[in-house]
């Protein structure tokens, strides 16, 4: 047992966030299961009943990149006005793309700031294609690279909207800052948060993986009709403008361009969640914080929160998101597939 010695050896007690946590996907070589991720998944109704559970979804997480929805959503109710594209791209974490690094030197420039006002983490694109030619044209790490640069460019232009200090928009005591905590609170009902600071140095604010999803159904069904404020406005553009919150080949923006009205967020470490048009939702944490399962969880997820019942919807791309082939000699010999089952699906 957990702090108890064995043999002169002393085991460390778990980490909270590993209690309950079950498995989520599997990866199959030839007939056997290679390995086995963990963690705790959760999907929604659109009145927030839980249809499906998988360990514990009120742990405690960070939920990284896919708070970005959220944080745009601060940003609009503190002033901040841009176009549906550049909305998308303040919610984004993008591959690095020439129309993404436009569009956050857009955002800078439409508030009368350029690249030097940027607080985040010089770093290469994240896409792969994207970085390689990043690099081949004799650059290194910046920050309009990194793939948080167009939510940084955007907090930047709320702050100026509302006329606050720019020099320190990543404190978390920072008027901005506050506002994003208070739409965190909002969203998610998650009100005991803790705080730290993400990989592109602003403050992150704790949620549970459920109230990750609710915040999530919420956006969604927000941007069902014109009528859903600035949380509908934030929905619809990043529905609309799937290419601008990841980019070519991301499971987020594929999973947005197969079933119409959804809105869908990867976070690092593991963690993702997505909103269908009904208000139901999905979000999980991948215990070990890997990438690899992550695509075929969220397709099947996506199902199960009801991708079928949606206008449009294409299920076989959605299906196709989720296919992950396990290689050996350069051929599929196995996949990566969740460890649950969808009916229906």
């Amino acid at each position: 047992m957990a702090g108890e010695a064995t043999a002169g050896v002393t085991l460390l007690p778990g980490a909270p966030v590993a209690l309950g946590a079950v498995p989520l996907a599997e990866v199959v070589r030839g007939d056997l299961v290679e390995s086995v991720h963990l963690g705790h998944l959760v999907v929604l109704g659109p009145d927030g009943d839980v249809r499906l559970e998988l360990g514990d979804p009120a742990t405690t997480i960070w939920p990284r990149s896919s708070v970005k929805p959220l944080q745009a959503l601060a940003m609009l109710r503190s002033g901040l006005d841009l176009p549906d594209r550049l909305l998308a791209l303040a919610a984004a974490s993008h591959s690095g793309a020439p129309e993404h690094l436009a569009g956050a030197r857009e955002i800078l420039a439409g508030a009368g700031l350029d690249e030097s006002a940027l607080r985040n983490t010089p770093d290469l694109p994240l896409g792969r294609a994207e970085s390689l030619a990043w690099q081949e044209a004799g650059r290194g790490p910046e920050q309009i690279a990194q793939n948080c640069s167009g939510k940084h460019a955007a907090m930047l232009a709320t702050c100026v909207a509302a006329g606050w200090d720019t020099q320190t928009y990543l404190d978390p005591g920072h008027p901005l800052q506050r506002a994003v905590r208070a739409a965190v609170v909002e969203l998610t009902g998650d009100d005991d948060q803790h705080v730290t600071t993400d990989g592109c140095g602003a403050p992150l604010f704790s949620t549970s993986v459920r109230g990750l999803a609710r915040s999530f159904g919420r956006l969604a069904a927000a941007g069902r009709s014109g009528d859903g404020g600035d949380a509908g406005r934030i929905a619809r553009a990043m529905a609309g403008h799937p290419e601008m919150v990841a980019g070519r080949g991301r499971e987020d923006t594929l999973v947005m361009t197969a079933v119409p009205g959804t809105i869908a967020k990867i976070g690092a470490d593991g963690v993702c969640a997505a909103g269908l048009p009904d208000g139901s939702a999905v979000a999980f944490k991948i215990l070990d914080g890997g990438d690899r399962p992550r695509p075929a969880i969220l397709a099947a997820a996506v199902h199960a929160a009801g991708a079928a019942g949606v206008s449009g919807a294409d299920l076989a791309a959605l299906d196709a998101v989720g296919a992950t082939p396990v290689l050996g000699g350069g051929a599929p010999v196995g996949a990566v597939r969740p460890a649950f089952v969808v009916a229906g699906a």
